[in-house]
């Protein structure tokens, strides 16, 4: 199940896209597997279904899923071309995120760990595969 903060700024539909896309990049969700429906997933975060359906709408936007009218939502392949959109849109969000670690005061060796820790994390993704049966 996920956890929302609900005390965050980020909205709620935001956090649940960030979860997601989180089950999705560890392989927890494998392609063409079918999400959870958008009452069942309401009723099991006490979330409006407006916000789940504004959560999907965004990600199918991004390519993260599809939907299949009368069936439901599944997770989209992964693409075999690079989408330079979301690539450009990652690098800046890494470089948002740099400026603000810099500006707090980290140092590069701390960034440059954190970048090693997240190349570690999935490489034992990839080794173990683990499914998640909750959500």
């Amino acid at each position: 199940m996920f956890e929302l903060d609900w005390r965050s700024r980020q909205p709620i539909y935001e956090q649940l896209m960030e979860k997601m896309k989180e089950m999705i990049i560890r392989e927890l969700w494998q392609p063409h597997d079918q999400l959870p429906s958008v009452r069942m997933m309401a009723k099991q975060l006490m979330v409006n279904p407006n916000t789940i359906q504004k959560a999907y709408r965004e990600l199918e936007r991004d390519g993260w899923i599809y939907s299949v009218p009368g069936k439901g939502s599944f997770v989209a392949p992964r693409p075999k071309q690079p989408n330079t959109e979301a690539i450009a849109a990652v690098r800046d969000q890494v470089i948002r995120l740099v400026k603000e670690a810099r500006f707090l005061g980290v140092p590069n060796e701390q960034l440059w760990q954190w970048i090693r820790e997240g190349e570690k994390e999935g490489e034992s993704d990839d080794s173990t595969k683990e499914r998640d049966e909750n959500v």
